[in-house]
């Protein structure tokens, strides 16, 4: 009996998760509407007082000019002062639009009210400093309720308090002044907070939809997985800004590019990279699988342009190691070729002796064997005898049987000699490949075209050998070098160095494209499509083991290459073309 199991549901996080936008949202609102209310606040505090101090000088003025009124202090002395001074009192109210003006005798009595039910009685307030002779101000409640009134004394010409004057505003007139300017300051404060509100709303919908309407932890876990992830690939990895300044550099393009330090916010054309890379960066056009050389590596080069304008991204990819595999499956199927044209050659050779076997001149077909096996085995005698080293033999005799089917004769001098085990274990059979394989190519190729202005036959001369000391110079005169040091020096040392020179019978190169000779692209042929990457490629071997490439001429080019047999201790730094 089966049971069929169902998937658990995925636990949603419990309560809102509020994304980054909508968190700066709410805060911003609080905030706004938090400036707004205490504005509203301090400028309703500030109104208020404004509107009492107002009132209060008011009715000191209207109180201080009734007491000095002649006609006042006139009818204090009447037999019925209220009967002239309620009216009169009643009249200077209405004109000033305080809420009261009351007259009393020095015991608080009250001559005149606006209630003229409360004449005869008594003053509700404070009126000791007033009978002292002082004029002062309060909030008292009173009949008519809270007010902010003033006592003042009336003085004969004696200057004795013979009345007391009182005027006073009550605050619900005070409030009800006050009605109007507190309704336009709630409007202002509303359409402040509206207008906030809606600014904040628009700033953060823009700020939503940059963020993909993501939370804080999911935007720092986004950033740290785009970190880990751009570091971890093994591609390298350039971002640049409009201005052409690194943004972003992972670890793979610090190791392909050997950039040390801190390069972010540098400029490209100050991180000292090759010219040729550095153009083809910066060029209008997107860049698709280009090869380019560094100081010691071969990169594949891809740009793109990142949106509209805000930059470019350069992928790199490492291909050093293919290049040099390439080199290698190109000489493995140069000596297939070879191989195969030497058996057709020894076929044809065979059948020569069969016939003149067959037709009984027998001294004749063993003459004409001797001599071919003569000649066979004179170029493997002296390349196996001159070189004890294993690749370097292999590599001359499968160049000289290439050759040969071009109609090259391949030859090495009688100087060259190499034992074996005399190369030093980090002189990479790799790189002697490179070297050596691409010097006689391109010497073959130039000898052959050659030969059309030459009456001697194509031919291609190769020196090997191991030089102690100081380096010998060149046999011809030195045209330009690949790295620009100069013979025996950073690249010598006291345990000598190798020698490898290939010289040819061509057109010999142009003293004025000596400094274009070791740039990618360069060629001399026609059709240089995919040539123009083999003398690049000699001299960044050549710099990786701290040799040096020289450019001479004798009767065509002479190409000569020292590799020191130890590191020095500083490799030289090249020079760009």
């Amino acid at each position: 009996m089966s049971v069929r199991t169902h998937p658990t549901p995925r636990r949603r996080p419990r309560g809102p998760v509020r994304s980054l936008a909508g968190q700066l949202f709410v805060v911003q609102v609080v905030i706004v509407a938090a400036v707004v209310a205490g504005g509203a606040v301090l400028a309703y505090l500030f109104t208020a007082g404004r509107a009492e101090d107002a009132a209060r000088r008011q009715v000191t003025a209207v109180a201080r000019s009734v007491a000095d009124s002649p006609s006042v202090l006139a009818a204090v002395g009447a037999p019925d002062p209220s009967a002239v001074l309620q009216p009169y009192a009643e009249q200077v109210r209405t004109d000033t639009g305080v809420s009261f003006i009351t007259v009393m005798d020095t015991a608080g009595v009250r001559w005149t009210h606006p209630l003229p039910e409360q004449i005869g009685k008594t003053f509700l307030g404070h009126i000791d400093w007033a009978l002292a002779g002082q004029t002062r101000s309060e909030t008292y409640t009173g009949t008519l309720g809270p007010s902010v009134r003033v006592v003042t004394p009336v003085l004969d010409e004696r200057h004795r308090v013979v009345a007391l004057v009182s005027a006073g505003i009550t605050v619900q007139s005070i409030s009800a002044q006050l009605r109007g300017p507190l309704l336009a300051l709630v409007g202002v404060a509303v359409a402040a907070l509206a207008v906030g509100g809606a600014g904040t709303y628009l700033a953060n919908s823009r700020l939503r939809r940059h963020t993909h309407d993501m939370g804080p932890a999911e935007l720092s876990h986004l950033y740290e997985y785009h970190q880990a992830t751009l570091h971890s690939v093994r591609e390298g990895l350039v971002l640049l800004d409009r201005r052409h300044r690194v943004v972003l550099c992972n670890d793979a393009a610090r190791e392909l590019l050997a950039l040390d330090g801190e390069v972010e916010g540098r400029p490209l054309d100050g991180l000292g990279l090759p010219a040729a890379l550095v153009a083809a960066v910066l060029g209008a056009e997107p860049v698709r699988d280009e090869v380019h050389l560094t100081a010691e590596r071969v990169v594949v080069l891809n740009t793109s342009t990142i949106g509209t304008g805000l930059g470019r991204v350069l992928t790199l990819r490492d291909h050093t190691e293919l290049q040099s595999l390439s080199g290698e499956l190109d000489s493995v199927r140069g000596f297939t070729e070879a191989l195969g044209a030497q058996a057709h050659e020894a076929a044809n050779r065979l059948h020569a002796v069969v016939s003149l076997v067959e037709l009984g001149r027998h001294r004749e077909a063993v003459e004409f064997a001797t001599a071919e096996l003569e000649l066979a085995q004179q170029l493997t005698d002296r390349v196996v005898a001159a070189v004890g080293e294993p690749v370097l033999a292999a590599l001359l005799l499968g160049k000289a049987a290439q050759a040969a089917e071009r109609g090259v004769e391949l030859t090495l001098t009688e100087d060259s000699r190499i034992d074996d085990g005399v190369l030093p274990p980090g002189l990479s059979a790799r790189d002697l490949i490179t070297v050596l394989g691409n010097l006689i190519d391109n010497a073959v190729d130039a000898a052959i075209a050659g030969a059309a202005e030459r009456p001697d036959p194509p031919e291609v001369t190769v020196t090997a050998r191991i030089e102690s000391g100081g380096a010998e110079s060149a046999p011809a005169d030195v045209a330009g070098r690949g790295d620009g040091t100069a013979p025996g020096g950073a690249a010598s040392c006291a345990a000598g160095h190798l020698l490898l020179r290939v010289a040819d019978t061509g057109a010999g190169i142009d003293p004025s494209a000596v400094e274009d000779v070791f740039r990618r692209g360069w060629s001399t042929k026609q059709d240089d499509r995919g040539h123009g990457l083999g003398l690049a490629l000699v001299a960044q071997a050549a710099r990786r083991n701290g040799g040096t490439v020289e450019v001479g001429r004798d009767r065509g080019a002479v190409l000569t290459v020292r590799l020191p047999l130890a590191r020095p201790a500083r490799l030289p730094e090249p020079v760009a073309p």
